[in-house]
């Protein structure tokens, strides 16, 4: 769990990790002010595992989630892609890098994370163009899963943190 919270911390840019512990969501909510962060990403253990990852605006007046909730399936780690992956290097650029066929949940993913992360929805030429360090994908596989990949620019050599999602809440509760 600790080591993707720190695989994602380092390849969203701009980002701090911190664990939550038995933090309350009141008490995350102090934490980010302390921080002067804006949003939180919280990502929840279900099993011994990932469970789910939630996004959080912080307010005045406390937390306010952001769709989508996220019911994660398995993740890679960094680690787990081998030699090519930069160990603990930060991302300082990063943009979603779409396709132009994909299906309306794809697209909406990358439009929310596109949104919650404050990067550029790029097509694959402009990821390189742009000089991005690093590009985020999201696809489906044959079982059509959600799986968010990360990849270096140029070659486009996936480095991790990959995300299979299970499924995708978009109306919340509360």
């Amino acid at each position: 769990m600790r080591s993707f919270c720190r695989d994602l911390s380092h390849t969203f840019p701009n980002t701090v990790r911190t664990n939550r512990g038995k933090l309350s969501l009141e008490g995350v909510a102090e934490k980010a002010l302390e921080l002067d962060a804006e949003k939180a990403m919280i990502v929840e253990r279900w099993k011994g595992g990932m469970g789910k990852i939630r996004f959080l605006d912080i307010g005045e007046e406390g937390l306010d989630s952001v769709p989508p909730l996220i019911y994660v399936r398995g993740v890679k780690l960094r680690r787990d892609f081998g030699e090519n992956t930069p160990k603990r290097r930060r991302m300082k650029s990063l943009a979603v890098a779409s396709s132009r066929k994909v299906p309306l949940k794809v697209k909406r993913l990358e439009n929310a994370l596109s949104e919650f992360f404050n990067i550029p929805i790029l097509p694959f030429n402009e990821v390189i163009n742009r000089k991005c360090e690093a590009a985020m994908q999201i696809s489906t596989d044959q079982s059509n899963s959600i799986i968010v990949t990360f990849k270096l620019v140029p070659g486009l050599v996936e480095v991790g943190p990959q995300i299979r999602i299970s499924h995708l809440v978009w109306e919340l509760i509360g």
